[in-house]
């Protein structure tokens, strides 16, 4: 986990190569199984991670694991048994880790080959009926002060939530805007934000691709600082004192040549910005 952590700064995912070469002490740990949703390493006396299958919007899953919960509550994912067996030892492996209270990796599908690692996870119990493991994304045990360890699991659960959905946020407008920026075209997603039209503290911030607009760090950081609009009919409008400074060609590349140039906006109508998030975003830029 310390080392997904540390590699993990600065981007989303990890292909399955990573996760299978991963070593310790010059050993391979795979982190998870390329066939199995479930993975016990040898020796393990529980698992080490669950897997939740890609699939393209409209493609059946193979199993409907889900997450329930909301900012103030506790978050669960239903993690469905492997088959019908609850004997099987993948079944049972998992068990062990709801017996042992011990850490797991969730490892999210979001692309062919591509997993966003979510971590520490805990099972905390199993519903027969329904053939599933409950996973909450976090525990807070052994506390002193309960109203002290409500309030950190309340605060560190709205950190996990939150850090759920911005990364379906950015997948989704990146995707939709085709991975480039919609201001100057950069493609390289490395280089790009999913940026808040309506920021996502503010009421009206929906944490979707409407509310969304893919830009490069550099035009986002000018789009949150309001020196960047975006007006209604979606033209970019650059503030008077960065169109009059002479000083370097990347002001002239970078703002002075797209004042007045129209954005680019995904194809698909029901993904492109949303009129009145605009307006409000715009009403924002002439009042700064």
């Amino acid at each position: 986990m310390e080392w997904l952590a540390a590699r993990g700064e600065g981007r989303d995912t990890f292909t399955y190569g990573e996760l299978h070469d991963f070593a310790v002490a010059g050993e391979r740990l795979p982190l998870k199984d390329r066939v199995k949703g479930i993975w016990k390493p040898a020796g393990f006396s529980a698992a080490l991670s669950i897997t939740t299958t890609f699939r393209p919007p409209g493609a059946e899953k193979p199993y409907e694991d889900d997450v329930s919960g909301d900012l103030s509550g506790d978050m669960l994912l239903r993690y469905k048994w492997d088959g019908a067996d609850p004997e099987a030892a993948t079944n049972r492996s998992l068990r062990a880790a709801m017996q042992y209270r011990a850490p797991l990796i969730w490892f999210r599908g979001i692309a062919k080959g591509r997993f966003e690692p979510c971590f520490p996870i805990y099972v905390v119990g199993e519903d027969h009926q329904q053939q599933e493991f409950i996973v909450s994304l976090l525990v807070v045990e052994d506390a002193v002060d309960p109203a002290a360890a409500e309030y950190d699991r309340r605060y560190r659960n709205r950190e996990v939530l939150q850090r759920l959905h911005q990364a379906a946020f950015r997948r989704e407008v990146l995707g939709a805007y085709r991975n480039r920026c919609a201001v100057c075209n950069l493609g390289h997603p490395q280089l790009l934000d999913a940026a808040h039209i309506v920021p996502d503290r503010d009421d009206d911030g929906i944490p979707s691709v409407v509310n969304g607009i893919a830009l490069c760090k550099l035009h986002h950081a000018a789009f949150d600082a309001r020196l960047l609009g975006i007006r209604p009919d979606l033209v970019v409008q650059v503030k008077p004192d960065l169109l009059i400074e002479f000083d370097g060609q990347m002001v002239r590349y970078a703002f002075q040549e797209i004042d007045g140039k129209k954005v680019a906006v995904p194809r698909e109508t029901s993904r492109r910005p949303r009129r009145d998030l605009l307006e409000i975003a715009w009403g924002r830029f002439q009042g700064s």
